[in-house]
Order: C-alpha cells, then structure tokens, then sequence
C-alpha cells in the first residue's frame, strides 16, 4: 500500500459504527439489505457522522474549492432560443437558482415573451427533484412533464395549458418517457414491472377541450408489453412526424414497432422480428426508411427499405433492403439522422478514438450525391448534434466540448457552408483554457492492445510528473469522449493532472472496443486500467506515489477490482455509488435492472458465468488490508446500486482497520445521501458542494491539503 499523508485531519471516533453494528454471524454484512430493519437507517447515519467529523478539518478547503467553482462559473445561464412551429422557446437560470424557467415568444415577435414553466418553483416544494421528461403538444398549447421527487427514478404525469395554465396530476408510477401524438390529445408513456424494468407502453387519450383544470381521460391503454425480462422498451418519434417509435431492446438485441402518428389508435407493426444479437434502429424520410443494423456487420451498416415494404408485415423485410452505407472495418456507425434533404450520420473512428458527423444529401432518387464531413474543431473534442425539430431545416446546430475547451454551440448552415458560433459557455477566473495542456498516449495492455490514455493538466506544468486523479469507467459501451468542467479547474491549478483511462468495455474505439470488455472479456477492463495508471508513470507525467483513483457506477467495479489486483497502484479512492457486490446482486432477479444486465455481465445461474463474476466481482475478492484510502458514496434511493453495495464496502474495510493496528491511520469513509437517488443530490449548488467536498479529500490524498494557504499558483509545484 503507498504510503499516506502523515495525519487523517479528524480525530479518530471514539466508537466505529463497523464496530458498533457487526453481526459475527454476518461478517459479510448482508443483513444491511434490510432496508425496513431500523438498525440500517442507524448505521448509515452512524457512519455520516463519523464521516463529517472525518471532514471538518478540511471544510475551509471544501469551502475554498466550493467558492472558487462558483467564482469561475457563469451562475445565470440563459439557453439558446430554439423556433418551433409557433413559438420560440428556451430557458433561463438566474444566479441563485438551482432550476430554470422556460420562456416563450410568439415566432417574430420577440417582445411578447412570457415564462410557461416555472421549474424552479416547482422543485423547491421537494427535497429531491429530478425532471424525468418534458414535452410540447405539436399544436403548442399543451406542456406534459414526468417528476421525480424522491430519487428512486419513479415518476408522476403532469399535464398543463400553456402558458399559465392549472397543473393537473394525471398519473402515478409511471417510467420517464412521454411521447405526443401528432392529434396533440394523445400521450404515450411507459410503465414499470415489479423490478423496475420499463416492460409496457401505454397510451393516455385527453379530452383537452374543457378548461384546463377540468381535464377527462378515460383510462390509458396498452400499446406493447414486453414479456421477456431482458429487455425493456423506450418511445420516440422520427423527425419527419410520421411515426411514433417503441423500441424494445436488451443490450445486444433489439426490435422496432411504429404507429402512425397521426393515428395514434392504430395497433403498434413490427418492422424487424428481433433475431438474438442483432441490434437495430430506424429512421425516416417519406417514402422510405434507414435501417442502421449490425446484421452480418459487427460494425453496423446502414440500409434503405420502401415504406411500403416495411410496413407490409413481409417476413424478407431484410431481403429487400439495399446498402446505403456498407459495413467498414475502420469505423463504426452509430447514428443517423434524417432531414428532408438527406441525412446526418455519426460514426467513430476506431483507430483514434473520435467521433466524426457526415453530411449526407440524397438525389430525388435516394442515391448520395454529396458526403462530406460537418465542419468542427481541431483536436480530440465530443461533438453532437443538438436538437433540430425541423425536418426541412438547412441549418444544423452542434455542440462541442474538449478537456480545455468549454461547451460551445455552433451553428452549420449547409448552403453557404458557414460555420457560425452561436454561444461558449463563459470560464471566468486566472485559469483559462489558453493554460492547458491535454495529450493522448497510448497504454499496452496485458495482451499487447493498445489502450488510448488522455490527459489534461497546466500548460506550464506539463513538463514534469504531477500528482494524478486518473479516472476510470469502461461499461456498457459508453463512450467517455473528452468534456469539460468548471470544477476539475480547481484541481487543476493546484497542479494535479487529470486522466482518463478508456478502457476495453467502453465504447471509444466503437463496437470492438466494448464486445472486447464485456462477459467472458470483463477482466480486459481491469488490466487496461492498470496499464493505464503505468503508462502514465512510464511517460513521466504522473507521480508514481502519487495517484488517486475515481469510479462511479460500473466504473465503482472497475476501480474495485483494481485496487483489488493492485492495491499499491493508488494512494487513494474515491468510489461513488459503486457496484461492488457484483455476484450477489446478479444472482437476485427480484432487484431492479439485474435481469436485464445478464448481457453485460452474464447470468450467474450459469455456473461459468457464475464462476467469471466471482473471480472479479470486489467483495468477493476483497485484498481489506491492503487498500488505500477510501471514501465511499451511495444514496438510500439509489435503485441502480443500492445504499448497501458501498455500505458493506465501507464496514468490512472499516474491520479491517479495527483488526489490524497499523492501518489505523487509514481512513476508510462512507457518506450516503438519504435524499438522493442514483445521479446524487438533485439541485445543482448542493452537487457542486458534494463535488467540493470530494475534492477536498483528493487534495488531503495528494498531500496537497496543507499547501492551500501558501501554494504558489503561478510557479511548478516545490513540496515533495
């Protein structure tokens, strides 16, 4: 284990609440999944205060972090207008706020605006509040939102006139999606099975004619359900306004089903039977549909089908269909958009891990006759494409953000190939993105793949080996494509370098990247991430003795079983709702999402599956004592990873310390959120002080906590 800072800033408690609370009979601590058992409630509040008391001598410094964020950062934001059909809309957070207000002006009428959504006033009445969807009736006249207020992603119906008209609950338990019909009176909206899994969808008939505090509707009715507990179903609408999209998907296989928009009664057609392995999506321009698929095309490809054949319910749907944009071994295609004139596609690069946009124009007969690139910055950047409502628009808006450059939206106009900047998010402060440095280096992992590292730091420190957070997550095939913070400045001009480890497992280097981290090739995540931690030593840019370790979510296991495989690598870790307890909670179908996991991880019923997960899985393979530093956050409404994944984390680390004397300067801490859910606390000036707070501890970790008052900013680092 590396070394640690001399002293913990908090006097050591005089009671562990690992101590006070242990079972003999349950060692591993399974009795806190008791969420009813009062003793739970009293250990996770035991624990927060041992927590606090931990922090208290660092709270000037989390204060100081937590000022100099908000010191750095534009408070009020106005978001960028966006024209609709009939009126312009965009939102607006004054300084002090934690949530916006929505306005609207009539279209050419900018001084006839007026605010229809006041989410602020809204929020407050709650402890927690999350906004799960938000949705405009085609006609404009009516809002529809789902409302989280207990952080347990369970949401509630809401439905108002526009622009101040009453709000009316229209349903309970319900998922977070919400689709408008094209008629502007019918609602589609998901619904959860008994694990939380979106498994229906429904769809809700208004009677709208009244007025607005008098709304009828008879009950909703079942559209689709999907049985198979693998999979879980999700809504959406093409561009074009024709279609209303269900898709129903595991996380290799999926199967599309359309109704007419604008007959939204009309039962729910197949376009594709789901064949296991196959994922697809679709899109549409009248006249036909794009299938983007990887069938017979690891890497996808993308199709065009006559309207009429798919919906014609013929089971040689895939026979007839003809390559637009044929299967490449270079890159994956992950998108497609469609505009009346043709369409935008995104695809990623496997070699140098970036995303690239292609503008695609199509002849009357749906042949290319232009394919070029859309216009972006130079470097490793994330860029997307923002909304555009408008099927017919030829001006197409993107967003960009890289580790030193801030978000920035730009728009493209396509017939004078102009490129304009239409808003940058402002970084106020004596560290601009002018001082920073960011690289790319490439890591060789066990098996001789190459791993892509970035890394972000001062320019003018960039010469010599920094203390590091190197963060990690690697799952699910996402893609952890440069972005920026205001918050990771304050690190940074402490003089501490930020990493990224994009390992196998994540979608970086597209779809062999993330098959080659995934079921029986789990374990290349872990041995990426260390080679990553090396490489970056072996380049001189990190301190050795010196690196702390970050993963949240998934990225919680891959930090685990790292630190489990190699315990020295890290001075420290910080380990946000982490999913640790791998094994037990695939092996329990009764959780929230674990069936639908079994893709991703395997089915433990399976005994080689069973056999893979527990070689890995952190708690069952737990090095206690040999662990660095460690501070631990969940939250009680968390129903991704449950509160007790890094509840039990923390007390069988926290008993590793009572047994063994000479870790007694090592600290092992757990904060858990009562309020919150997955994504932490909800409003955006109590994140950022959590943020502060973890941030802090990282500076204590890096030894760089007692130099607050007297670091010299503007010069390389002179402490050991």
């Amino acid at each position: 284990m590396k070394a640690q800072p001399p002293n913990a800033p908090g006097s050591s408690s005089a009671t562990c609440p690992a101590k006070d609370f242990l079972r003999p009979d349950d060692t591993n601590w399974d009795w806190l999944e008791q969420r009813d058992d009062d003793n739970v409630k009293a250990f996770l509040t035991a624990a927060n205060t041992e927590s606090d008391a931990w922090f208290t001598p660092l709270a000037p410094l989390a204060e100081q972090l937590y000022q100099g964020h908000l010191a750095r950062r534009e408070l009020s934001v106005k978001g960028l207008p966006t024209p609709l059909d009939h009126y312009t809309v965009w939102s607006e957070t004054a300084a002090d706020a934690d949530y916006p207000l929505w306005w609207r002006h009539p279209n050419g009428n900018s001084t006839a605006k007026e605010c229809f959504f006041d989410l602020e006033t809204r929020a407050h009445q709650h402890t927690f509040f999350e906004l799960g969807d938000m949705t405009l009736s085609p006609d404009e006249e009516w809002l529809a939102w789902s409302e989280d207020t207990q952080g347990d992603e369970t949401y509630q119906l809401y439905l108002k006139r526009l622009p101040d008209g009453e709000l009316q609950l229209l349903l309970e338990q319900i998922g977070p999606e919400l689709c408008w019909a094209e008629d502007s009176c019918t609602l589609l909206f998901t619904r959860y099975d008994a694990t939380q899994r979106p498994d229906s969808v429904w769809r809700l008939t208004l009677e709208l004619s009244g007025p607005a505090g008098n709304i009828h509707f008879p009950a909703p009715q079942l559209i689709l359900r999907e049985d198979d507990p693998q999979f879980w179903v999700g809504l959406g609408k093409t561009r074009s306004r024709t279609w209303l999209i269900i898709e129903s998907a595991s996380k290799d296989t999926s199967e599309t089903h359309l109704v007419p928009a604008a007959q939204p009664a009309t039962p729910a057609l197949c376009i594709l039977p789901r064949q296991s392995g196959v994922e697809y999506a679709l899109d549409h321009r009248p006249g036909v549909f794009y299938l983007l698929h990887n069938r017979n095309a690891v890497h996808f490809q993308l199709d065009v089908i006559d309207e009429g054949l798919a919906i014609s319910s013929s089971p040689d749907i895939a026979a007839m269909t003809r390559v637009l944009l044929p299967h490449r071994q270079d890159v994956t295609l992950e998108g497609v958009d469609a505009y009346s004139w043709g369409l935008v596609v995104t695809e990623r690069d496997h070699e140098q891990a970036q995303l690239h946009l292609h503008r695609i124009e199509l002849d009357a007969e749906g042949n290319i006759c232009l394919d070029e690139p859309l216009p972006c910055s130079a470097g490793l950047l994330s860029i997307g494409m923002e909304d555009s409502p408008h099927f017919d628009t030829r001006t197409l808006r993107l967003r960009e953000e890289s580790f030193t450059t801030p978000p920035s939206w730009w728009e493209v106009d396509l017939d004078s190939a102009t490129r304009t900047l239409l808003k940058r998010q402002t970084v106020h402060g004596d560290l601009t993105p002018q001082d920073l440095a960011c690289d790319r280096i490439w890591a060789t992992s066990h098996d001789g793949e190459r791993v892509p590292v970035s890394i972000v730091r001062r320019a003018d420190l960039a010469n010599q080996a920094m203390p590091t957070l190197l963060y990690g997550y690697g799952a699910y095939g996402e893609a952890l494509d440069p972005w920026f913070s205001i918050s990771r400045l304050e690190l940074l001009q402490r003089g501490i370098a930020f990493a990224v480890a994009h390992v196998r497992g994540g979608g970086e280097r597209g779809e062999p990247w993330y098959l080659a981290g995934k079921l029986e090739h789990k374990t290349n995540s872990f041995e990426d991430f260390l080679a990553a931690r090396d490489a970056l030593v072996e380049h001189g840019l990190a301190d050795a003795e010196r690196i702390v370790t970050y993963g949240a979510s998934a990225g919680g296991l891959l930090v685990g079983a790292s630190l489990n495989a190699a315990p020295g690598a890290f001075c420290a870790a910080v380990l946000d709702v982490p999913f640790v307890d791998v094994l037990r909670t695939m092996n329990n179908p009764d959780l929230p999402l674990t069936t639908a996991e079994y893709t991703e991880w395997g089915d433990p019923q399976e005994p080689a599956a069973a056999r893979r997960i527990r070689s890995y899985s952190p708690l069952d393979n737990l090095a206690a004592t040999d662990w660095p530093a460690v501070f631990l956050q969940g939250s009680w409404h968390d129903t991704r990873v449950p509160y007790w994944e890094p509840a039990k984390l923390y007390a069988r680390l926290a008993m590793a310390n009572i047994d063994n004397p000479e870790l007694s300067n090592r600290p092992v801490l757990l904060r858990t959120d009562m309020e919150a859910g997955h994504s932490g606390a909800s409003g955006r000036f109590k994140a950022w002080r959590d943020g502060a707070r973890q941030d802090a501890f990282i500076l204590w970790a890096l030894g760089l906590a007692d130099d607050e008052k007297h670091i010299d900013f503007s010069s390389p680092l002179t402490h050991a």
